[in-house]
């Protein structure tokens, strides 16, 4: 693993950041408290789960340490941060202002110690979520570009759970690997940037008083 793969695989990350900064921005005030406190732990879980595993072969690249802790929590935390914020965004776009998801919430809550075949359910389950509410926002406001940029992502996304499956010994493995996930992110970031600007758009111009 050399230095410019352990950097480059901040970028993802990065990005990832971005397209959450921004569904934040635009949900605050349309969750219910609940379901913004849970899209909001589950958005920043996977930010922290990719960044530490980022910071774990950036250490490692440098010879400065081998922290594989950083490496072995990133899937059970990343897969339940997407359980978590994709509960919050299916629920928010299927049944808006209906203060009664908090009940769905408190159900979707997952058992932290358990194999790692569950967290594979998980991670695709709220993959599923996370990009099928953003689908349906898409879907509603019209933006055929969104929702192909959304199955696009989420194709992506799950090829990097079977890459994860292969040896990943050899540089070309982990090249592709990082290609595959900067791809669905931008992919991710380029439609959440249309449905917000479409909400934008489309808002009525306030009248000027007389």
């Amino acid at each position: 693993m050399s230095v410019s793969m352990a950097i480059a695989d901040f970028i993802p990350v990065v990005i990832f950041l971005l397209t959450s900064m921004i569904l934040r921005k635009e949900y605050y005030g349309r969750m219910s408290r609940s379901m913004y406190s849970l899209f909001s732990a589950g958005t920043i879980m996977i930010f922290m789960a990719g960044a530490l595993k980022a910071l774990w072969k950036f250490l490692y690249a440098a010879g400065i340490c081998d922290f594989d802790k950083l490496n072995h929590m990133f899937f059970p935390v990343q897969s339940i941060g997407f359980v978590f914020a994709g509960t919050a965004m299916l629920l928010t776009v299927l049944f808006r202002h209906h203060r009664k998801n908090k009940v769905y919430a408190a159900a979707a809550v997952p058992a932290v110690y358990s194999g790692t075949m569950l967290f594979v359910a998980m991670m695709i389950l709220g993959l599923m979520g996370f990009l099928g509410g953003l689908i349906i926002e898409a879907s509603r406001k019209k933006k055929t570009a969104a929702i192909l940029l959304f199955v696009v992502s989420f194709v992506m996304l799950l090829a990097m759970g079977y890459l994860a499956t292969k040896d990943f010994s050899k540089p070309f493995m982990n090249w592709l690997a990082e290609i595959i996930n900067a791809i669905g992110q931008l992919c991710m970031l380029a439609g959440t940037i249309m449905i917000v600007s479409a909400k934008k758009k489309e808002e009525p111009v306030p009248a000027e008083n007389a």
